[in-house]
């Protein structure tokens, strides 16, 4: 019998979505959900983070998750989970998150560690509708999340000063929806945006405390090289295969 038969999963989807939806009924949903999003800090102190990403193999329309959880603030990791789907939902702009939430939800079911915080490579608030994967992301697990992006979707912000740390704030139609940081000397910054139950300047501080000497915070630059990993292991067997 299997060890871990009765295995409870420590990251449970609260909130129940339909994902066989289009374009147009995302939209509504999203338009619906964003009510729900909290702006505030709502966490308790931060004993475990996530960072989570994706890869995509386009010729076999399959996405590869990957979670990766660390202690902190040590960033040490702990544990490593991974799920792979099969993409359901067209590539729309700013509806990113029906295609890749339910490939990223299975790797979360799949965590014996309870996260306490989620840092998401994409953004939260900085979205067209105030809803990007970072807000729908922590709605569904129902956990505070962070949007780490390394390109602007909405927003214009002034130049940013080249010292490390140095910010400023991302602004779409007179609203603040994120905070440009400068991680490293005169390298391109990156784009932080609240997701659900951290407020930004809670999000940016937190950023700053995943960093280490990088562009990108550890966590979801762990996760991006480990999808990548999973990517290319899957197409070189699938390659093995066909000759």
């Amino acid at each position: 019998m299997a060890l871990f038969s009765h295995h409870r999963a420590a990251m449970q989807t609260k909130l129940r979505t339909r994902w066989n939806l289009t374009p147009q009924e995302a939209i509504r949903l999203q338009e619906k959900l964003r009510e729900r999003v909290e702006r505030e800090d709502r966490f308790a102190p931060i004993r475990y983070v996530a960072g989570a990403d994706l890869a995509f193999a386009p010729q076999t329309n399959l996405a590869f998750a990957g979670v990766i959880v660390y202690r902190f603030p040590e960033l040490e990791e702990v544990e490593r989970r991974m799920a792979r789907r099969t993409l359901r939902f067209p590539y729309v702009p700013g509806l990113l998150s029906f295609r890749e939430s339910p490939a990223l939800l299975a790797a979360f079911e799949r965590l014996r560690t309870s996260v306490d915080l989620i840092l998401v490579d994409g953004h939260g608030l900085a979205h067209p509708r105030r809803f990007g994967i970072a807000c729908h992301l922590g709605l569904l697990l129902d956990t505070p999340t962070i949007g780490c992006a390394k390109s602007i979707l909405v927003g214009e912000a002034a130049e940013v000063g080249a010292p490390a740390g140095s910010t400023t704030p991302l602004v779409d139609k007179d609203e603040r929806v994120g905070m440009v940081l400068r991680t490293r000397p005169n390298v391109q910054p990156i784009y932080v945006t609240s997701g659900h139950r951290v407020s930004l300047e809670s999000a940016v501080s937190i950023v700053r405390q995943c960093l280490d000497g990088f562009r990108i915070p550890k966590p979801t630059r762990e996760a991006d090289h480990f999808v990548r990993d999973l990517r290319r292991a899957y197409q070189e067997r699938r390659a093995r295969k066909q000759f």
